[in-house]
């Protein structure tokens, strides 16, 4: 039999993910009811503006007092869609100590601090759940800490920030440069005015460090993971990347090394053969790619951002947390056990390619290859073209074997002391082969 007294929701944020989240509670009571055993009741909604209108939300519960909304002794549930860190983490931690459990979104919060919020979450025997912090509505983190619990994850590789991967796929498409696939993302809606975060890799950052603390039962913190922003890519990688058979992607790389010591988290444009299920990811939609030693190769793809996207991967977190709350049951925790060191970028292997701009005369292209020789990277492909508009320059595009990212760094500060070497045009790293 149901359950009379409903289990009550604290809402913090109403934004454009917050007010869809109180609107499909509202929507869907009863359908919410049945699947918990229990209503849900929105018992009071925290915002910093409450003269503003909120289409379906009772004024009654709108509150700019956050903390006592948190501290009421009858809310069970606490769904933070606020962001940042403060005044995030210190509602989170004071909705654990006065009795309830957490719904949140707030990657940046959870990749610095979330080491410290699930011990204490754990200690309350409160629930912490956070799937819409990674991928909007696609279902990623409740598959990587349940449904291969039970399985050895190697690598997750994805496209988690749907800004980056319109704009990138828009100068695909079209042959458009940065700025301009920069102004049409802005002018539709998917970046924002200061678009910082997603261009410079921050937001994807944040999210690669969750999932690998996920993925590989290990603290992976923000700082861990190495970070590199997609603005210089040009028209003229893209143009090379086809050459290659490839295009170019804004990708988050979390990989266990192969003698399961160490792991890397990295975030940095690269380019992926076209024939890779990621290369296919158009517009502003995200993917991730698992690879495991039982299931294989595992990909999830839908939306990543946007209010009703996320808010449905906040419900399903609300839901799960009450039927938890109903059972007398807390879910699955924090599951750091391995603590495996994360390795520096120094150390991750991979392809790379490499476009130099260099004089046009001859013993060039031996000087270069000396020089690949001598730090111990092996060229796979050469191409060397005269600039057309001539002044004795060329340019020189070649691409490696796998080798160290140290080895590799290496390589170009002694190719940019080469008189030959007009400058290092861009250098882009090779993946998903």
């Amino acid at each position: 039999m149901m359950r009379k007294r409903p289990l009550k929701v604290a809402l913090l944020g109403c934004g454009v993910v917050g007010s869809e989240v109180a609107r499909i509670m509202t929507t869907h009571a009863d359908d919410l009811a049945a699947r918990i055993g229990a209503p849900v009741e929105l018992a009071g909604v925290a915002v910093r503006r409450p003269s503003k209108v909120r289409e379906g939300i009772d004024p009654a519960l709108v509150t700019t007092d956050a903390t006592a909304l948190v501290k009421r002794g009858d809310i069970d549930v606490v769904v933070e869609v606020i962001g940042g860190i403060e005044p995030a983490r210190t509602l989170i931690t004071t909705a654990f100590e006065h009795g309830a459990s957490v719904v949140s979104a707030n990657k940046a919060l959870l990749a610095q601090d979330g080491e410290a919020l699930h011990a204490l979450a754990e200690d309350k025997d409160r629930d912490l759940y956070y799937e819409a912090a990674v991928a909007g509505a696609i279902p990623l983190i409740r598959p990587l800490r349940e449904s291969l619990a039970g399985d050895k994850v190697n690598r997750v590789l994805g496209i988690v920030n749907g800004t980056t991967n319109f704009i990138l796929d828009k100068m695909d498409s079209t042959g458009a440069g940065y700025q301009e696939a920069l102004d049409e993302a802005t002018a539709l809606g998917y970046a924002e005015a200061d678009p910082t975060a997603d261009v410079e890799g921050f937001d994807a950052a944040a999210k690669a460090a969750i999932l690998a603390g996920i993925a590989f039962h290990t603290r992976v913190r923000l700082d861990d993971v190495y970070r590199e922003g997609m603005t210089e890519v040009t028209a003229a990688d893209f143009a090379s990347a086809k050459r290659m058979g490839c295009t170019i992607k804004l990708l988050a790389i979390c990989e266990r090394a192969a003698d399961g010591g160490s792991v890397t988290a990295r975030v940095h444009p690269a380019m992926i053969p076209l024939s890779h299920p990621l290369a296919s990811v158009r517009g502003a939609y995200n993917a991730v790619f698992v690879e495991s030693d039982a299931a294989g190769q595992l990909m999830f793809y839908g939306p990543g951002a946007g209010g009703a996207p996320t808010a449905s991967a906040v419900l399903g977190d609300l839901v799960a947390v009450c039927r938890n709350k109903l059972s007398g049951a807390t879910g699955p925790g924090d599951s750091a056990y391995t603590q495996l060191p994360v390795s520096p970028m120094g150390e991750v292997v991979t392809r790379y390619h490499i476009s130099l701009d260099v004089a046009d005369k001859p013993g060039v292209l031996a000087q270069v290859a000396t020089v690949f020789a001598e730090h111990g990277v092996s060229i796979d492909t050469v191409r060397q073209q005269g600039r057309q508009d001539g002044g004795g320059e060329a340019s020189l595009v070649v691409v490696t074997h796998r080798a160290s990212d140290a080895s590799l760094g290496g390589t170009v500060e002694a190719l940019r002391n080469l008189d030959t070497v007009r400058g290092v045009a861009s250098i882009m790293r090779v993946e998903g082969e």
